[in-house]
């Protein structure tokens, strides 16, 4: 029971990085002028690209890939200039 308590300690710590990490990643690419956005989105897409290459030889779940394509299509939309 102590392990399970400590993987679900660690997983809400986790998550509340990975909050954190959002807004600052959104803050970010508001500030951005309309050109660097389009420049980032352009290369958000070709790294997108390269890690759905590796993802597809990883020993990864299905939860994992769909999240990974979830949050690559938002990160697009918050990007993309008004």
């Amino acid at each position: 029971m102590k392990d399970l308590q400590e993987a679900t300690e660690k997983i809400c710590e986790l998550k509340g990085s990975l909050v954190a990490v959002d807004v600052l990643l959104t803050a970010l690419c508001k500030a951005l002028p309309e050109t660097d956005r389009n420049d980032l989105l352009t290369a958000l897409n070709r790294n997108a690209e390269v890690a759905r290459t590796v993802l597809l030889h990883a020993p990864i779940s299905e939860h994992t890939l769909s999240a990974f394509e979830r949050d690559i299509g938002r990160m697009a939309e918050m990007i993309r200039p008004l």
